[in-house]
């Protein structure tokens, strides 16, 4: 397993993320979890997640990318600490941060 990785949403992915589910159109939070941050999860001790540069985050795409990942159990509660970073440099996205480890708490693993 390698050691990082940086994974920019803005620029990795797209400067408009929308939506939960991939059939609710482009750029969902399930489209980024699954195409970007599932592999990465599974190739590199620590992912580095950046929220700057994007036109903004509704609730859903953040809970579907980030809750998602507890849900779905690529990743356990204890494990997300070690693993995973949320970086928010400019304050205009410090509030998301805040959001996505809310959402990463109050997750559950799906049954079965």
């Amino acid at each position: 397993m390698k050691n990082q990785i940086t994974i920019n949403i803005a620029k990795d992915f797209s400067p408009f993320p929308s939506g939960r589910f991939i059939k609710m159109g482009p750029y969902s939070g399930e489209e980024f979890r699954e195409t970007l941050l599932k592999d990465a999860l599974k190739n590199f001790h620590l992912v580095i997640v950046e929220l700057d540069g994007a036109e903004g985050y509704n609730s859903s795409f953040l809970e579907e990318a980030f809750g998602g990942i507890i849900r779905k159990k690529y990743l356990d509660k204890a494990e997300i600490k070690d693993r995973l970073q949320i970086v928010a440099i400019e304050d205009a996205y410090k509030h998301y941060q805040t959001a996505i480890y809310r959402y990463l708490e109050k997750a559950r693993p799906e049954n079965g």
